[in-house]
């Protein structure tokens, strides 16, 4: 099968590789649409995989073409999206409900081949069958959706919050989406880039700017989420937190990447400054939610790219044009 292929730092390709073959508790994937992640980047810049060469892409769905000797929860023809997450299940985190902190963690796409690819396998309890009105070239924004979710659960924001958001690319137009529906007062947005703050605008942004002095708010957001990674950001982030405010690390930096904080200011204005990392319980929730039209696919997933042009992509997603990158094989 035709499959893209990070096979060494910097360098990504799509080559043939064997076709794969599913265990007892495995179902076989005909991928339908996989989508480009910041992740995939830092793969390509010699993170987080533990070894290459890997076959990439952790947001994927489709239809279920094979299934192991074991399998009875799903079968072929069905339509599935893929949790990519593995875990031990035996160790002191996982045992404590943090699997995502998991001493073993792994993730299809990241540790083991995911779904950049015409087919990919997966264990079927990683499995969320479809409803039959959700297409599954759509469905691979399932996966970014349900990080949206768990760092939702780490706010545990209360009704009539005013939200701060670093970035508007894919992840944080979903904490906008998902802001608006956990009840915020206002929602702002700060990017650098104006043709992503359009879509904000478009999906009704309260405020945008280029610059948060730009925003009306002289006291502070009580909620701020940094979406971007981005240094800058995140410093300027740190220093919008309201009195007795949140500040969530949502976006994903580089190892390198270094702040500097105010302890004083923490201790004496009672602010909290969280992380929220990847997926934990909130797979489910987000399919139903998307199931349920919290996301407008047309508006997300700004292109369409065939598998054959993957490191064309990878290089438009680092370039930050577009919003969603999704390649189709």
């Amino acid at each position: 099968m035709k499959a893209a292929v990070i096979e060494s730092v910097g360098r990504a390709v799509v080559t043939e590789v064997p076709d794969p073959t599913p265990g007892p508790r495995d179902v076989v994937v005909e991928v339908a649409a996989c989508g480009i992640c910041g992740t995939d980047l830092h793969i390509l810049q010699g993170e987080f995989a533990p070894k290459l060469p890997i076959v990439p892409g952790h947001e994927f769905a489709g239809q279920v073409v094979g299934i192991g000797s074991q399998v009875t929860e799903v079968a072929v023809g069905d339509q599935v999206a893929v949790d990519p997450s593995l875990y031990c299940y035996e160790c002191r985190f996982c045992r404590d409900g943090h699997n995502n902190m998991c001493e073993r963690w792994a993730a299809i796409g990241v540790t083991t081949a995911g779904g950049a690819a015409q087919y990919a396998v997966a264990p079927v309890a990683n499995c969320v069958k479809l409803p039959e009105h959700v297409r599954p070239q759509d469905a691979a924004l399932i996966e970014p959706l349900s990080c949206a979710v768990r760092g939702y659960d780490i706010l545990n924001s209360r009704l009539g919050a005013h939200v701060l958001i670093y970035g508007s690319g894919t992840m944080g137009l979903m904490m906008l989406e998902l802001a608006k529906r956990t009840g915020a007062a206002s929602v702002d947005m700060v990017d650098i880039n104006p043709a992503r703050l359009e879509t904000a605008k478009l999906l009704g942004v309260s405020g945008s700017a280029a610059n948060a002095d730009e925003l009306d708010r002289p006291q502070g957001w009580e909620i701020v989420i940094d979406a971007t990674g981005n240094a800058a950001a995140i410093q300027d982030g740190l220093g919008r937190v309201a009195k007795a405010g949140t500040y969530l690390q949502f976006g994903v930096a580089d190892y390198a990447t270094r702040v500097t904080i105010d302890p004083y200011r923490i201790y004496n204005q009672e602010i909290t400054i969280t992380g929220s990392m990847a997926v934990l319980h909130s797979y489910e929730r987000a399919a139903e939610l998307f199931a349920g039209g919290v996301l407008n696919p047309d508006v997300f997933i700004s292109d369409r790219i065939a598998l054959e042009n993957y490191p064309q992509a990878l290089e438009q997603f680092a370039a930050g044009v577009g919003r969603k990158i999704v390649v189709t094989p």
